[in-house]
């Protein structure tokens, strides 16, 4: 029999590296097929990885907190009866610098130029990453000034590639123009903010945030740098959405074995919208427009830990609204049961967050880059309504919901964005109380 070499996988799109938080198994222990031997986490999403096989786990590559690019083997699981030997560990195609190899303390991202050695930084850089600065005679300082968008702002790949491609163009475009003083500046250049300094008092409690609320937080800072925020309010008529449900919910989860929510309606209404208006379901690249075909709504939900994740509805547009109810709750409920795989987090072109789960009358709500508009959604509250007949204004008990609109202004306008949310409440109130579904 054989061992068999783990490699770390692939864990979604423009994934190229991983983090192996923690080991399940240890040498000499065994493994069953299927059987968890480590958790993995990405800028995107933790994941565990399970053993293909059954067999002895006789080596381990890597520790808990190494960054392991994809493609590597990690660990080798022995099938049974002969022993072959056991290769060793995965080597980088940098060739390291003698002074660092001295220095096992010194920061590996050194060995990017060695006439440079003595420049330090707390900043990682990825064996890819560091390679292909090598290869494009990026030095250590210039790729020191070069703004990250993993996690913890690390490098990724694509960041080092944007700015290649950028960096030839760039001394030309600053020899021959003078901008003014309102020009766009590229993210890479603007300076980093301080927060203020804090110091804790006696009887304080201080709390290590976790991986996934430093990401967030990183997340949420970045966005507000990168788009100027602006936001829109409009209340909905939901009258006939409410009286809808009431009518069919009981009868929808007898025969589909699950709940319909207010979520997948307004996802629907969304979806609708965002194809009436393209410059809104978008990005924006320098001065680029990328207008997105797919439309794909992300949806932020609570885990139980307190902290947000944001699954994405695929092609939302293209769903009926009993396959967006299916979306809906599965996402849902393999969030909260952090079962969720990395493609699922993906690939988002527009966002709705649910304000209105714990009763909040509305939000203004932070964009998910690199997207350029959110919506917010608030409670559902009873409230006096004035409606419009043919014998006149009357007063009448409606239920209202709130809607918030947050928008990137460098291409979302205030009339783009009111004519957007307005056709959303259309969509709304002009819901078919005897839809069959």
């Amino acid at each position: 029999m054989a061992n068999f070499e783990l490699v770390m996988p692939k864990l979604g799109e423009s994934i190229i590296e991983a983090t192996i938080v923690r080991w399940h198994k240890k040498e000499g222990d065994k493994v069953v097929e299927d059987e968890s031997i480590a958790d993995l986490a990405t800028d995107k999403v933790d994941s565990e990885i399970p053993s293909p096989v059954e067999g002895i786990v006789t080596k381990l590559f890597y520790k808990e907190g190494d960054v392991v690019p994809v493609g590597k083997v990690i660990a080798i699981i022995n099938l049974g009866g002969n022993e072959e030997s056991v290769p060793e560990a995965p080597k980088t195609t940098v060739e390291p610098n003698p002074e660092i190899a001295e220095n096992p303390t010194a920061n590996d991202s050194q060995a990017l130029a060695s006439s440079e050695t003595d420049f330090v930084s707390e900043r990682f850089y990825s064996p890819l990453v560091r390679s292909i600065a090598k290869q494009e005679n990026i030095s250590f300082s210039e790729l020191e000034n070069v703004a990250g968008t993993g996690k913890e702002n690390r490098l990724t790949k694509q960041d080092v590639l944007d700015y290649i491609q950028n960096r030839g163009s760039k001394t030309v475009a600053q020899a021959n123009l003078v901008q003014p003083a309102s020009a766009h500046v590229p993210v890479a250049e603007r300076p980093k903010m301080q927060a203020p300094a804090v110091t804790s008092s006696t009887g304080d409690i201080i709390i290590e945030m976790d991986r996934m609320r430093r990401l967030i937080a990183d997340h949420m800072v970045m966005s507000k740098q990168v788009s100027p925020h602006v936001t829109s309010f409009i209340e909905v008529d939901v009258t006939n959405i409410v009286r809808w449900r009431e009518k069919i919910k009981d009868s929808f989860a007898k025969r589909e074995g699950q709940k319909i929510t207010y979520t997948p309606l307004f996802v629907e209404a969304t979806a609708k919208a965002l194809r009436e208006f393209p410059n809104v379901n978008a990005s924006i690249d320098e001065y680029k427009i990328i207008q997105r075909k797919a439309i794909n709504i992300g949806m932020a939900a609570a885990l139980p830990d307190g902290n947000l994740i944001v699954p994405v509805i695929k092609n939302a547009d293209q769903k009926n609204l009993i396959g967006i109810v299916n979306s809906v709750n599965d996402l849902a409920d393999r969030a909260r049961k952090n079962k969720l795989n990395p493609d699922d987090i993906v690939g988002g072109t527009f966002t709705i967050t649910n304000f209105g789960s714990f009763d909040s009358l509305t939000g203004v709500p932070v964009i998910n880059q690199p997207q350029v508009a959110i919506l917010g959604i608030g409670t559902i509250k009873k409230r006096p309504w004035v409606l419009e007949t043919a014998d006149g204004d009357v007063i009448a008990i409606r239920h209202i919901c709130m809607l918030s609109l947050s928008y990137d202004h460098r291409l979302v306008d205030g009339a783009l964005a009111g004519q957007f949310i307005k056709r959303i409440q259309q969509i709304l109130e002009g819901f078919d109380v005897n839809l069959a579904v």
